[in-house]
């Protein structure tokens, strides 16, 4: 029984503007993702409230919404073995400015709020997030 597992990349407003989709799913796919589902979209910002509830009561939250719905983003669900530890060591520190060398937030984010990329940060948070975004 393998431990294949699903997270949901959600490549922000900031990268999507640079056109850095291509560039980011490559990385992707050289460091064993399977890209599985995605779409480009563009939310509105009540659907951000939603899906960033879990941080309603931090100062961020506000702000957070406001950018995640400031412009398209491409939603993707990506799978391979531990695939939500694996993308989080992949997407680097939140802050860019402490995001070690070739993560992609060091390459790509411009600050801790333009960071470029969200990772899921459990499999729980991971089932419900895609689940946000694919619900068929």
């Amino acid at each position: 029984m393998s431990n294949t597992e699903q997270t949901l990349s959600i490549i922000k407003p900031d990268a999507v503007e640079r056109n850095l989709q291509d560039e980011i799913k490559n990385e992707f796919k050289i460091n064993g993702f399977e890209i599985v589902k995605e779409k480009k979209i563009h939310i509105s910002k009540q659907e951000a409230e939603k899906f960033y509830k879990v941080h309603e009561t931090k100062p961020f939250y506000n702000n957070l919404c406001a950018y995640l719905s400031s412009g398209p983003i491409v939603v993707m669900t990506l799978q391979k073995e531990n695939a939500v530890l694996d993308n989080r060591k992949l997407m680097g520190a939140t802050n860019p400015d402490q995001a070690e060398e070739g993560t992609l937030r060091k390459k790509y984010g411009i600050s801790i709020d333009k960071n470029s990329v969200h990772g899921s940060d459990s499999n729980e948070n991971a089932k419900i997030e895609i689940d946000f975004f694919f619900k068929d």
